[in-house]
């Protein structure tokens, strides 16, 4: 008789910490003007945008895909790291601002960047077969940063309450503001599937750039 081993589950940390998802908008119209080759060192670049600044303040990358990336601030350390990805995302928009603009210039094609904070409860676990195990971050957090970035237009940050409400602390704690930026509050966010709407604010881009 063959007895089939179940492989008990490893144990998940869980943590907290500030979620960023940033997204390239305009990709869509890119690939299909551009030959494959062209769009590997575009995509190169904006990727180095965004690794760059979210290193830069303290936060690590854990996914990389197709024109989007996920990545974690305050994860498994004392602080929220809500300052932390306001900077970076803050950061990404100014750095890909010039690159978009150059593009446009370069290759006469429209792109911008959207990008969604979310600050909560994070389980950090290592998932995938075998060979192919990567470590990353899962939880309502991170769908409602996703979702946050899906609604961005180009240009523009969406927070979440919980993010505000850190850096309100911040404020409150150092007696001034955590970044020289204006937040926008904006209409509550209803996300499909979750029972109730959600309070969020934005730093507005500049320009508006429709995809």
């Amino acid at each position: 008789m063959t007895v089939t081993r179940v492989a008990r589950p490893r144990a998940t940390k869980t943590t907290r910490g500030t979620v960023l998802f940033a997204d390239l908008r305009g990709y869509t119209a890119l690939a299909e003007r551009l030959a494959p080759a062209r769009i590997v060192p575009l995509l190169d670049e904006f990727f180095g945008v965004l690794a760059a600044a979210t290193a830069l303040h303290g936060g690590q990358v854990f996914h990389m895909a197709g024109d989007g990336m996920m990545a974690g601030f305050g994860v498994g350390s004392a602080r929220d790291g809500a300052e932390e990805a306001i900077r970076a995302g803050h950061l990404i928009l100014q750095d890909f601002g010039e690159v978009a603009s150059r593009w446009r210039g370069e290759l006469a094609i429209e792109t911008g960047v959207g990008i969604g904070l979310h600050l909560g409860e994070l389980a950090l676990g290592t998932l995938g077969p075998p060979g192919y195990k990567r470590t990353t971050l899962v939880g309502d957090t991170v769908n409602v940063a996703a979702r946050l970035c899906g609604r961005a237009r180009a240009g523009e940050l969406l927070l979440s309450c919980s993010v505000a409400t850190a850096l309100d602390a911040v404020r409150a704690a150092n007696g001034q503001a955590p970044m020289p930026v204006a937040f926008l509050h904006l209409p509550q966010f209803e996300l499909r599937g979750r029972l109730a709407p959600l309070d969020i604010w934005c730093i507005p881009a500049p320009e508006r750039v429709t995809f």
